[in-house]
């Protein structure tokens, strides 16, 4: 068939690990998983991770055996493997049951057959095994491929046709079954991560359309309008939009965007509409990415499984050398075949992916995304845990904390009914908080008004009693109503440097006051700072851009171990950086995309539930609930899961050296041996499969506090 690629080329490289773009010849085959194993053969690569869309190979491999330079070369040299339509039907779950059917049918009937018949029936059954066994021969040298094989031949030479028959009966019937819970742990994760299809509206030939996320291309014009989340990363080409941007920079008040300005995928429009040209679409949507992290969160291998598979490669020498040994003592073929029937291999290498896939999905049901067996592992190591403030340990819902009128003829309460009055059909976040703090007040009162004037990214006006009102942002009520706050500079001052959120109430031309809100902790995160604590994490730190001062009493309240304040995102970063280096594995708790620097400094980052599709892409473990407990239950669920893997080791090693000793010993038959073998590594599978030890259920939540509104400070004449 020739080569497979036309070109591979090195685009970035690291200590052990390189990525590759690469471009396949016309006709070649395009399956992630085909290149993949391809690439997986070659000598020093330890990992493989293949991204279809972008067309990217990134390997993992020993520096002392191969460099980035000499696997470009080796996988452009790679030719494709031969894949006719019988070897790839015999990977089908029909065929591989037909082969069980046909195996077991012929072991019923070993005793019944023609003498003539036998031997002939014996080796065509065993076929597809001595096949798989001289092609690892060929290619990896001795597998339990090769010792099962030995066993089935020696069966034969023997003429024992019932234990070569039944053996390969038995071997068909477990491979079956292996492929097929593999199969079910893969089926049960991808059933979580179907992103749901999206439609967006563009502009085609002057006209409005709607039309499908993966039919978007660079240079479209795309409609965001209010509660649409923006489908692409762009620049906008006109109108004016207030953006939530919480995913993107764990802001909890929105952001004004506008002609010019850049706006990114995964960010919501709470007021406006925008005219956005593409110009990141298709590979780098939001459904597209999700596809591949499934893929990659499949194909990936945590350092535990690789340990695992060499473990397992290194230990069938050994149950060969014990096959010679028994041999040697005995000269009993029979004791020799029993002995090649049970080998570490299967067990080692299938119960840690299943039990890591099970635990992924036990994960997504608790409202728990975890990318890939990685992530769990390395959680389940952490030993610092780093949270962000605002969107994490906070709940990024503003309420008003401080009522501050200049004017001696209103009160506090005046000043919210005022501003309450005039924002009640209003849906941004500030005006929200401003109402529901109405309906909490001892006397809450609504002023008749004119029409309400709604301007966008700047706040609201209208007309009470005659004389104008106005409720917004500094620049709307000094630059748009020309009126002054310089008289109160110390009192906005003071708000500011304790991280408040102003909102300015403008009266008769005249400032009459300014509301200050807050996002509030949340009610469980002093509650998952000691359940994290329990689980054995040695150190709690918080990252936020608040004041000192802010930041101390929030960390003593939650009896952190320490905080950093007045940071900008890449001094998080710099922060993690310095922690690595003094040996602490970090696991980060942020926001996804905004903390993308400190992410890349830690050991495993979790992002937060702030937009479902950017969240689960930003980190290695996303919830899917906005519960901050959830952090807890997935660092529960990582030791739990290391806890179940560590149990099925020794459950394989100890079964299967009780099955070769007593093999050697001739107190096993082949068949008997190849039946506690295959049932005891069918049965550890089977509890991977089901997750013992796992967490059974999403931990209970503690139901919100929903009527209780947060006391509000009121200050007259400041």
């Amino acid at each position: 068939m020739g080569v497979w690629f036309a070109a591979v080329e090195p685009l970035h490289r690291s200590r052990g690990r390189v990525r590759l773009r690469y471009r396949c010849r016309a006709g070649m085959p395009l399956e992630p998983a085909r290149i993949a194993r391809a690439v997986e053969s070659l000598a020093g690569v330890l990992a493989v991770r293949v991204n279809a869309t972008a067309r990217s190979i990134v390997v993992a491999h020993e520096p002392a055996r191969t460099d980035a330079g000499r696997l470009a070369a080796a996988i452009l040299a790679l030719e494709p493997p031969a894949m006719h339509q019988g070897a790839a039907a015999a990977h089908e779950p029909g065929a591989e049951l037909g082969m069980v059917a046909a195996s077991g049918a012929l072991a019923l009937a070993s005793n019944r057959l023609s003498p003539g018949l036998r031997a002939p029936l014996a080796l065509a059954t065993a076929v597809p095994l001595l096949g798989k066994a001289v092609d690892d021969l060929l290619r990896r040298g001795i597998t339990s491929h090769v010792l099962e094989a030995l066993a089935v031949t020696i069966s034969i030479g023997r003429r024992d046709y019932l234990a070569a028959n039944t053996t390969s009966f038995l071997l068909a019937l477990g491979e079956y079954l292996e492929h097929s819970i593999e199969r079910r742990s893969d089926e049960l994760l991808k059933s979580l991560l179907k992103p749901s299809s999206s439609e967006v509206w563009v502009e085609r030939d002057g006209a409005e359309v709607l039309v499908d996320a993966a039919a978007l291309r660079v240079g479209d014009t795309v409609i965001a309008a209010t509660g649409s989340v923006v489908p692409v990363d762009g620049t906008v080409l006109g109108g004016e939009a207030l953006l939530n941007e919480a995913t993107m920079t764990g802001e909890s008040v929105p952001v004004a965007r506008r002609r010019g300005d850049r706006v990114l995928s995964g960010t919501l429009v709470e007021e406006g509409r925008l005219r956005i040209y593409a110009e990141q679409v298709g590979g780098n949507s939001a459904a597209a990415r999700i596809a591949d992290y499934v893929e990659q969160s499949l194909a990936a291998k945590s350092n535990t499984q690789l340990e695992a598979s060499r473990l397992a490669d290194r230990l069938v020498p050994m149950v060969l050398g014990l096959a010679g040994a028994t041999w040697g003592v005995s000269g009993d073929w029979r004791r020799v075949a029993a002995v090649l029937q049970a080998d570490y291999s299967c067990a080692l290498k299938l119960s840690t992916p299943v039990a890591f896939k099970a635990a992924m999905y036990s994960g997504g049901n608790g409202g728990i995304l975890v990318k890939g067996a990685g992530a769990l592992e390395r959680l389940a190591q952490a030993d610092t845990f780093v949270f962000d403030k605002t969107g994490t340990l906070t709940s990024g819902k503003l309420h008003v904390t401080d009522a501050i009128a200049f004017d001696a003829r209103y009160t506090a309460e005046d000043l919210i009914n005022l501003a309450a009055s005039v924002e009640e059909h209003y849906f941004h976040p500030l005006a929200l908080a401003v109402v529901e703090a109405a309906h909490h007040l001892a006397h809450p009162r609504h002023f008749d008004h004119k029409e309400v004037e709604f301007i966008v990214a700047h706040g609201v006006a209208s007309v009470i009693g005659g004389r104008r009102i106005v409720v917004g942002s500094r620049h709307f009520v000094e630059d748009d109503e020309a009126i002054s706050t310089a008289a109160h500079a110390d009192v906005i001052e003071r708000l500011h440097r304790e991280g408040k959120t102003l909102l300015y109430i403008g009266f008769g031309g005249e400032l009459l006051g300014v509301l200050a809100l807050k996002d509030s902790l949340r009610d469980d995160s002093a509650a998952t700072v000691a359940r994290l604590r329990e689980l054995g994490v040695a150190r709690i730190l918080m990252l936020t851009g608040d004041h000192p001062e802010r930041a101390a009493a929030m960390a003593a309240e939650l009896k952190l171990d320490g905080f950093h304040a007045g940071l900008l995102p890449h001094e998080k970063a710099d922060i993690l950086a310095a922690l690595a280096a003094q040996g602490a594995r970090i696991a980060f708790v942020g926001d996804g995309v905004n903390d993308a620097p400190a992410l890349t400094g830690a050991h495993v980052g979790i992002s937060m539930h702030h937009g479902a599709d950017i969240a689960r892409l930003a980190s290695d473990i996303a919830l899917l609930e906005d519960d901050i407990g959830k952090v807890a239950d997935a660092m529960a669920l990582a030791q739990a899961t290391r806890a179940l893997i560590a149990s099925n080791f020794k459950l394989t090693v100890g079964l299967n050296t009780s099955i070769l000793s007593a093999a050697a010993f001739g107190l096993l038959s082949p068949v008997a041996a190849s039946m506690l073998h295959n049932g005891s590594t069918i049965a550890i599978l089977l509890r991977a499969l089901s997750g013992a030890g796992l967490p059974r259920r999403p931990r209970a939540t503690k139901p919100p506090l929903s009527k209780q509104a947060a006391p509000v400070r009121r200050q007259v004449n400041a």
